[in-house]
């Protein structure tokens, strides 16, 4: 059955949608159609901000424990529906279900949960000498999001500020739009007060261009593209609002001599490889010494041609298609590219995966022989794709490393722990895994360079939303 979605939900309530296009939602695996959804227009955004300020006043005057309420209820019914959120999210996105009932729809329930309880402890206020200190919520959000980890990174920013007290317009993907109208209908559901939240779903163009230029509101928060973060921070900067940046990746996996090769290779396929490839911090750079890169080869090779790769709801599959027919063109590309730039093939290619000639599938691929100055190594290719670089000393590493516009995420595999963290420490990123270091939901995250600005997760993803006000006492 596919699904219609042609209302915004602007003020509480289901608003018809004013423009005439319309956006399909595809099935990256099988290419049908599952849904359609109305686009908005720059009135409809003007509406949903409106709303928005109106709304404003009182729902940052509620106490942080009634903020927190509101969070945790929103996280009780969206783990209600978990399965059919992973479900739809696996459908739009392509990620097998089980990590999508994890990923998809379990983090965002995460993300209630840990910022309800962080702002039950939070310092909203705080005596300095003679002066009382107040962080007070910025305003209202325009938050505007990506289609790989939708909800997740929706539930990034509008926990956070409605925890601080803000009211939000969300413009979520067109790409993968619908899992945003189950977080309404769970704000709708919960009574939560009208124009605290409003969605809308548009093209950057016009809804998302009106929103960063609009001048009653006060911050935007955004995980996309290092060009389109370009753009947001040029419109944004017209009335000087606030604007936080989460972009772009070409993240670095040291292996350090002494390591574990084979656990660190087969950690860095598992890094680079989720979500097929679609993952800001996909680990795509594997740093080896030179003296190790046969064995990495045979190891990353035999690694990669033995990940299954088929629909996202089949229990043996391990990586699933990219989301579109563009994407998986994009990608396919830069392995085009990578061939004729000389770099050396280990696996994978070009064509897709015996079998699946229907659907958004890429082979998970892997060079090696590259040069610092190819486009495989330089840009952010969005896909299933690892380079292996190597080096000759740890100097020579961690400039590898740092080699790179971005500075999203980095790791380091070492079969010392502080040995590590000492290189760890030399590597210009926002978040670095130390061997199996997993991923901490209550830590900041957030790059460095042209990775973007701010911080997301924990008491730093709320500070995003706060102005700190001081007042002076006799």
């Amino acid at each position: 059955m596919t699904i219609t979605r042609d209302s915004n939900f602007i003020g509480g309530q289901w608003r018809r949608a004013g423009g005439t296009e319309h956006f399909e939602v595809t099935d990256s695996a099988t290419e049908e159609i599952i849904g359609t959804v109305t686009a908005a227009t720059a009135a409809d955004a003007d509406a949903a901000v409106a709303a928005a300020r109106a709304a404003f006043g009182q729902w940052a005057a509620r106490s942080p424990a009634e903020r927190a309420g509101y969070l945790k209820r929103a996280a009780e019914e969206l783990q209600l529906r978990q399965t059919e959120i992973a479900t739809l999210v696996s459908r739009e996105v392509g990620m097998p279900f089980g990590f999508s009932n994890v990923i998809q729809a379990g983090l965002p329930v995460l993300s209630f949960v840990s910022m309800a309880d962080i702002a039950l402890s939070f310092p909203f206020e705080e005596q300095v000498y003679n002066s009382l200190v107040v962080r007070e919520p910025i305003g209202v959000v325009a938050a505007i999001t990506p289609w790989n980890y939708p909800l997740h990174q929706i539930a990034a920013k509008v926990a956070p500020a409605l925890a601080a007290g803000c009211t939000v317009v969300l413009k979520p993907s067109e790409v993968a739009p619908l899992n945003a109208y189950i977080l309404a209908e769970v704000f709708e559901a919960i009574g939560l007060p009208a124009g605290v939240f409003n969605l809308l779903t548009g093209t950057g163009a016009e809804v998302g261009e009106t929103l960063v230029a609009h001048p009653e509101v006060d911050m935007v928060s955004f995980t996309g593209s290092t060009g389109a973060g370009r753009r947001i921070g040029s419109v944004a900067a017209q009335t000087v609002k606030r604007v936080a940046l989460e972009l772009g990746g070409k993240s670095p996996l040291i292996i350090l001599n002494g390591a574990d090769i084979t656990a660190a290779v087969t950690a860095g396929l598992s890094g680079c490889f989720l979500n097929s490839g679609q993952t800001c911090i996909a680990l795509t750079r594997m740093i080896v010494p030179l003296s190790k890169l046969a064995e990495v080869e045979a190891i990353a090779k035999a690694g990669a041609e033995s990940i299954t790769v088929g629909g996202p709801f089949d229990a043996s599959t391990q990586m699933g298609p990219l989301v579109s027919a563009q994407q998986r063109d994009r990608v396919v590309g830069y392995i085009e590219a990578g061939i004729a730039e000389g770099a050396r093939l280990v696996a994978g290619g070009p064509t897709p995966p015996d079998g699946l000639d229907r659907g958004y599938y890429v082979r998970p691929t892997v060079f090696s022989g590259t040069t610092p100055d190819m486009g495989i190594v330089r840009e952010e290719i969005f896909g299933p794709v690892l380079v292996i670089q190597t080096y000759e000393d740890e100097d020579d590493a961690v400039a590898l490393a740092n080699d790179s516009i971005f500075g999203l995420n980095a790791a380091v595999m070492a079969a010392d722990q502080e040995r590590a963290i000492a290189v760890a420490r030399r590597i210009r990123a926002g978040q670095v895994q130390i061997n199996d270091g997993a991923f901490n939901i209550c830590a900041p995250f957030g790059g460095y360079g042209q990775s973007g600005n701010g911080r997301e997760f924990g008491r730093w993803g709320l500070e995003e939303f706060l102005e700190t006000k001081s007042m002076q006492l006799p």
